[in-house]
């Protein structure tokens, strides 16, 4: 089978399973196997999806259903495989945890979040350098005009000014200042400030308050977020945010420069297109493939 060569920007419009280099570099994932930490990656994407349709047990934990058969077709790989993977997920490592409903009913599986404060790697996580691509990667500009408007957000007039920004600093101690500061390393890692900043020369007022706006929102203590009107859980909106990269915010501040609508709340507008954007992003990287087959460059 041949396949053809990349060309120019070709290589975006991919989707992405999400491994966390923490699985490859922390000692205590060292004897995990390949195929394990590869299937952690894909219960992660699983776990926005169950997130988003709401699959929360009676604690609020997010849980998915993930059967050893779709894990088999998922891998490629044969029964015993598949539950070996699990298995060791489970027993090596603490990464997941399997609950029985019974009855012929498939497992819940929790994924553990490296984030938690149970969970012993969370400052080693935090502070792990992130890999960053040296090869500079040019937004796509065939943004149509019906995309660039489309965060979810239907009223860009609102009042109402979410005061977690400012209040849920008081009474905060050094550690969760720490904790804070720990966040901010990490997201000006996963954002590659450095590059944006290059490539945004006279945007980085906006930069600024969009890793701000991200670092206040993790740590907020308030049990939900405001976004686009709707009370999000504070941890769905963490779980988002987590895995917010470069590539995401370049599509939001490239999607703002072709919002022509009359914007009153940045902060509110700002929180709805980042909580968006891998949704959106996906949306428009396939709008790009067919603008492409259907003028030849495909």
């Amino acid at each position: 089978m041949a396949f053809d060569y990349f060309y120019g920007d070709q290589a975006d419009l991919f989707s992405f399973y999400r491994i966390p280099k923490l699985l490859f570099t922390d000692p205590r994932f060292r004897n995990l196997s390949t195929e394990s930490k590869t299937l952690y990656g894909i219960l992660l994407d699983r776990m926005s999806l169950s997130a988003r349709n709401g699959w929360r047990d009676e604690d609020g934990r997010v849980y998915i259903i993930f059967t050893v058969e779709e894990i088999r077709e998922s891998l490629s790989c044969g029964n015993k495989k598949a539950i070996s993977l699990l298995d060791e997920l489970e027993n090596k490592v603490n990464l997941i945890e399997r609950k029985r409903q019974g009855l012929g009913k498939p497992n819940l599986i929790y994924v553990k979040n490296f984030c938690s404060v149970d969970f012993p790697v969370e400052r080693h996580f935090l502070k792990c350098q992130n890999d960053t691509s040296g090869n500079v990667k040019t937004t796509p500009t065939e943004v149509s005009k019906a995309h660039c408007n489309n965060t979810d957000i239907n009223d860009t007039e609102m009042i109402d000014t979410d005061s977690f920004l400012s209040s849920d600093w008081e009474g905060w101690e050094t550690d969760e200042l720490q904790d804070r500061a720990s966040y901010e390393r990490y997201f000006r890692q996963q954002f590659n400030m450095e590059f944006l900043l290059r490539q945004y020369p006279y945007e980085e007022d906006v930069l600024n308050e969009m890793l701000n706006l991200v670092v206040d929102t993790v740590c907020s203590k308030r049990k939900t977020i405001r976004i686009a009107s709707d009370d999000k859980p504070l941890e769905v909106v963490k779980s988002v945010f987590m895995k917010l990269d470069r590539e995401h915010i370049s599509f939001v501040l490239d999607s703002m420069k072709e919002n022509t609508t009359l914007v009153r709340n940045m902060k509110q507008y700002l929180l709805a297109a980042l909580y968006n954007a891998p949704m959106t992003i996906n949306s428009h990287y396939s709008s790009l493939v067919q603008h492409h087959m259907a003028t030849g460059q495909i």
